[in-house]
């Protein structure tokens, strides 16, 4: 830090070792023998500490700021990434409806087998899968497996002897993941004792 000492000579800047031991023909050497004014060598001292103190604390909310500022960085970034999840969820949402109504159609249509318009449907439905492949969306089985409110949505129940209480018998609409992730619960059809 650097002081600026007026007096009627010229000024200059002196230094924080000037000010506190100035050479014999400095200003202040001259103020000193003029009479006490300058302070008592612990008032230094403790002029100095509140200033390190003072430092500290700035560079301490520098610092908070600074962690602050990259935890705000963070968040923004985390919440962009969980919006821009949440819109290809939506999409592939919309996408599996469509999915749905290829594999109604391919259903019925089974009949004319070879007919250009089954191989249409069939290669639509290969490139649509296909699509949910590459986003690693994928249907998961639901028959035969223990109802799973996590993973299935019961639209009826059936009485059936041949199965379990509480095992899935049928689906009705298929339940895609999309890795970890339930992307849409099944429609399942659930036995009952």
């Amino acid at each position: 830090m650097r002081y600026r000492v007026s007096c009627a000579t010229p000024t200059r800047d002196m230094s924080d070792e000037e000010l506190l031991h100035p050479a014999d023909d400095s200003p202040a050497a001259v103020d000193k023998a003029d009479g006490p004014t300058e302070a008592p060598a612990d008032a230094k001292d403790v002029a100095l500490a509140a200033m390190k103190a003072e430092r500290d604390e700035y560079h301490d909310r520098l610092l908070r700021k600074a962690a602050e500022f990259d935890n705000y960085r963070k968040r923004v970034e985390r919440e962009r990434r969980d919006h821009a999840d949440r819109a290809v969820a939506d999409l592939l949402q919309e996408l599996l409806l469509v999915v749905d109504d290829f594999e109604r159609a391919l259903a019925v249509e089974h009949g004319r087998t070879g007919s250009a318009y089954v191989k249409g449907v069939e290669l639509i439905h290969t490139k649509l899968q296909d699509l949910l492949r590459k986003q690693n969306v994928l249907p998961f089985d639901s028959v035969g497996t223990d109802f799973d409110p996590n993973r299935h949505q019961a639209v009826t129940y059936e009485t059936s002897p041949d199965h379990r209480e509480g095992e899935v018998i049928g689906e009705l609409r298929r339940g895609y993941m999309r890795g970890d992730h339930l992307l849409r619960p099944a429609l399942v059809k659930v036995a009952k004792a």
